[in-house]
């Protein structure tokens, strides 16, 4: 890749390795054995180097998890961040934003291409990065009318309110920027997970950056301990990996993904996130939970009254603090209970958000497998729908990025290094399931009016639909403002001068609009 990411290992316990088997040795010990003493003389290295062999074969790997390592990473494309480290839920991150941020020309991933393609992919990066350009310059007056009538108020002193008013630009305009576009983060991961992520380092959708910034993880620690990874495991080969098989199977002469949209769109219908699967009985089953933390009869406590011990802020003002304590109160535990599973529809931007909900898992796609040639399969956010040219412009942007994409594929490029081009606004199809406790602290965040707009959407899609099945489990699914009203806490809105101007604790949820 070009230029190549950086990795940088900037925290991490002092002696991994002896850490990992001070815990293991204090399963079986009358005392807390410490990391020194597995290093003391000889003697206890060689009990050390056998524990460890033995806990690793046996998938013993608890212990890894103690050491832990934080790394600061730059130039990495937005689509190893999607397709890679923010799969799975073992991670935490926190990454620049393309919200808050504005994209600077040169801030783009290159994949290793012959110098004819290298060409035609750096022009329609550069033409990319003009559309984001002009599109903020055309959506600038319309968001601040939209900015304006939301906190008429500051009518009289605008200018000093520019720079919100460019952050929404932004948020609009960066669905044309490719998802090769560099973000810089800070990634924390146990000893554990960077184990299973060498091991399946080669897989889809983006295996030569995976590879590359997985190797220069493991030499950051190799340089602080050449131990740690003694016993790590060979790399498995991306031939061998189940998705790249089913995928040479079945789409070995190229993607047929305007099928598979198609039959996914109609499924779905008018929504962006679509309930497909609930539990049937779920307020009953959370119900005769909460009795059983309470050791009460059903004749003492009713279903409904059950419900609303958790549910209604009022009642557990736990809901109303900023500090999430859901998953450590016992009463609020029984929201793990009920679940449901959605079939969603979001951009590649949006859904970069969504992910970052770890503990609503879903099964998102080997990208190439979605591809649509014959033309751009995007989702763009009502602000720019709403302009008639800055929409057609974006409309001829993908067009031109899809015909160079085809002609790429053509040139014999791979797919990992022509889906680099694909826009933030791609969209991403996929099944998402999560508990009501999880779920929850997602909806109550994300109905926030100052979460991404798409998300937001999608959130209150969700909400209403669970209303519609389980009403006694929907009743007080708010925005944090409305829970902090319902808690009693004061001032509602807890973000301050970042207050979104609407008193969203005023309006039922079928009055919750939004354009920016």
């Amino acid at each position: 890749m070009t230029p190549e990411p950086l990795v940088r290992l900037v925290n991490a316990f002092r002696r991994p390795f002896d850490t990992v088997v001070a815990t293991a040795r204090t399963c079986y010990s009358s005392r807390v054995v410490t990391p020194e003493e597995c290093d003391k003389d000889d003697r206890a290295r060689e009990v050390r180097d056998r524990v460890y062999e033995s806990i690793y074969k046996a998938g013993h790997h608890t212990t890894i998890q103690h050491a832990t390592f934080q790394f600061a990473l730059e130039r990495v494309s937005r689509q190893f961040i999607w397709s890679f480290l923010h799969a799975h839920p073992f991670y935490n991150s926190e990454q620049v934003s393309q919200r808050y941020v504005e994209v600077k020309p040169g801030h783009f991933a290159t994949p290793p291409l012959p110098d004819k393609a290298r060409d035609i992919y750096d022009s329609t990066i550069r033409a990319m990065m003009d559309g984001y350009v002009a599109l903020m310059e055309a959506l600038e007056p319309d968001v601040e009318r939209e900015y304006l009538r939301l906190y008429p108020a500051r009518r009289s002193s605008k200018d000093e309110w520019k720079g919100a008013i460019h952050k929404r630009t932004m948020e609009a305009a960066r669905y044309v920027l490719p998802v090769a576009t560099h973000a810089h983060l800070y990634h924390t991961v146990s000893g554990l997970t960077l184990h299973r992520y060498h091991r399946l380092c080669h897989q889809l959708d983006a295996p030569t950056e995976t590879r590359l910034v997985v190797g220069k993880m493991i030499d950051e620690v190799n340089r602080l301990d050449p131990l740690f990874f003694k016993s790590i495991e060979d790399e498995i080969p991306i031939e061998e990996t189940p998705e790249y098989r089913a995928f040479v199977e079945f789409h070995g002469a190229g993607p047929a993904g305007a099928g598979f949209a198609r039959e996914f769109d109609a499924q779905l219908g008018p929504l962006r996130s679509k309930l497909v699967d609930w539990k049937i009985h779920a307020p009953e089953t959370m119900a005769q939970a909460v009795r059983d933390v309470l050791g009460l009869t059903r004749d003492r406590l009713s279903d409904e009254d059950a419900i609303e011990r958790v549910m209604n802020p009022a009642m557990n003002p736990l809901l109303g603090e900023s500090l999430v304590l859901t998953t450590h109160s016992k009463l609020s535990r029984a929201m793990h209970h009920p679940h449901y599973t959605f079939k969603k529809k979001l951009s590649h931007t949006a859904d970069s958000q969504d992910q970052r909900h770890r503990m609503t898992p879903a099964t998102r796609p080997v990208l190439a497998a979605h591809f649509r040639p014959e033309e751009p399969d995007v989702i763009f956010p009502p602000i720019l729908e709403g302009n008639a040219g800055a929409l057609e412009r974006a409309t001829t942007l993908l067009r031109e990025v899809w015909r160079t994409i085809n002609r790429l594929r053509e040139m014999g490029v791979a797919w990992e290094f022509a889906e680099y081009l694909l826009p933030n606004a791609v969209a991403v199809r996929f099944e998402e399931s999560g508990d009501l406790l999880n779920l929850h602290h997602k909806w109550t965040t994300r109905l926030c009016y100052l979460a991404q707009e798409e998300i937001w959407r999608c959130c209150l899609e969700e909400v209403r639909q669970v209303a519609a099945v389980h009403p006694s489990l929907a009743r007080h699914l708010l925005p944090p403002c409305g829970l902090r009203k319902e808690a009693g806490s004061s001032p509602y809105c807890p973000e301050g001068d970042r207050y979104c101007g609407v008193p969203v604790w005023t309006l039922p949820r079928e009055k919750y609009e939004r354009a920016i």
